[in-house]
């Protein structure tokens, strides 16, 4: 059999569809592209109408170049909008997130393949796992907690990930291993709330704790603590990570949502700008070199010019490296689709804009700040990429292999020098 898996969204998703690779190849399954795939997992977002849009377009496109290609369609917007997903054209199977575990052992019932097709007819490679370059991927992205039960106004996601449920400490700690002994040097932690880890564990843990683990682990890898709630990001979070030694890295991503304090309160964000400028400053005290990304939402209802004046008076002159800018759309189902006060498209789309020039600007600025500077990396695609510990992506010279840890000096903002005395 062969299968393509395409995925849409967050490092979550990613994760996910990471998984289900891993299953394929250990039965046999061969990787091709979408229009050569006997079956196609399409793994969907559904945090924005756009992404919802875009999962629809793929699956029609996919259809129309493959007709004879099995879909199965997962993720949030096909447990949102199941029926709506299904009559979309090639759709074998609507899998919901709380099925996502079973999709790949159910994947030969629902699409009608047979024994021989599910594990391959000799030409797989049957009980092959993932492996750096393996579906694309150098850095390994492990999902340790799924789930979300905050209450943002605006976000649909606990209606479609369902309660938070953590993966105990013991079992990370042997997944960590078994990634570590299949060649990877980057692990990602993800989860849909990855700062509510351990919550819902008896006896209860945290995301401290799994961290502290980790970090006393002989895995030989370099952790990326992936997006984290302002409120979750506490002082000996931060300070565990200043003081591993490089067991993790300086990245982090921060979803601020809001600079008005009132606009944060109709979100039902739980902290204020204030607190959240105190981070930073705190983070970049024990850190100077991190890399902090932010998620920005332009146009919630009620949204005055007052409070986007609020964001434009904090933000460029932020230690923000980099902005993700979402023009708010209605998720229904959430409180925010019913409140007054929607906010014009036009000036929804003038206001992204304009968060996406200051985005522009803090990335070019955080990029002109590390050049001359030494920073540990990991190789990528043909060698000839890098991503620094602090999330800079930069080309060097051809002689490296993928998956090689260099040192590079930051030449300028697109390119580095790998250190001579670095071993190829």
């Amino acid at each position: 059999m062969k299968y393509s898996v395409v995925t849409f969204g967050c490092r979550v998703n990613q994760a996910d569809s990471l998984a289900f690779e891993e299953s394929l190849r250990a039965g046999g399954a061969i990787a091709a592209a979408p229009s050569d795939a006997d079956v196609v997992i399409v793994n969907t977002c559904s945090v924005t109408a756009t992404a919802d849009q875009g999962a629809r377009q793929t699956v029609r496109r996919i259809a129309r170049d493959n007709p004879s290609a099995r879909l199965i369609v997962t993720g949030c917007y096909a447990t949102r909008q199941p029926h709506e997903v299904a009559a979309l054209p090639n759709v074998v199977r609507v899998v919901r997130n709380a099925d996502k575990e079973r999709l790949v052992a159910e994947i030969a019932d629902e699409a009608g393949l047979t024994t021989a097709e599910r594990f391959g007819a000799g030409g797989g490679a049957c009980g092959a796992s993932i492996e750096p370059g393996g579906a694309g991927r150098t850095a390994f992205t492990l999902r340790v907690q799924t789930g979300c039960e905050q209450s943002c106004s605006y976000c649909i996601i606990p209606a479609t990930r369902g309660a938070g449920r953590s993966l105990p400490i013991d079992r990370v700690l042997r997944e960590v291993e078994r990634v570590v002994s299949s060649g990877f040097k980057e692990i990602a932690l993800t989860g849909v709330h990855l700062g509510s880890y351990g919550r819902d564990l008896s006896p209860r843990s945290s995301l401290l704790e799994l961290l502290r683990a980790l970090e006393s682990s002989a895995a030989q890898a370099v952790f990326r603590v992936s997006s984290l709630e302002p409120m979750d990001c506490t002082p000996d979070v931060v300070d565990l990570i200043a003081a591993s030694g490089g067991r993790f890295a300086p990245h982090f991503h921060l979803p601020l949502q809001h600079a008005s304090d009132r606009v944060l309160a109709r979100m039902g964000r739980p902290y204020t700008i204030d607190g959240y400028k105190r981070l930073i400053d705190r983070i970049l005290t024990c850190l100077p070199h991190a890399s902090i990304g932010s998620d920005l939402i332009a146009g919630f209802p009620g949204e005055s010019d007052e409070d986007f004046a609020a964001n434009t008076a904090y933000l460029p002159a932020s230690a923000l490296s980099h902005l993700h800018v979402f023009p708010y759309s209605d998720r229904p189902g959430t409180a925010a689709s019913s409140m007054p006060g929607k906010v014009p498209g036009p000036i929804v789309r003038q206001r992204a804009a304009a968060l996406r020039l200051i985005g522009a600007d803090l990335s070019r600025r955080f990029r002109d700040a590390q050049v001359g500077t030494v920073r540990p990396a990991l190789t990528l695609d043909d060698g000839t990429l890098v991503v620094t510990d602090n999330y800079l992506k930069l080309r060097i010279a051809p002689g490296f292999r993928r998956n090689v840890r260099v040192s590079v000096m930051v030449d300028d903002a697109a390119a580095a020098t790998v250190i001579p005395a670095t071993p190829p």
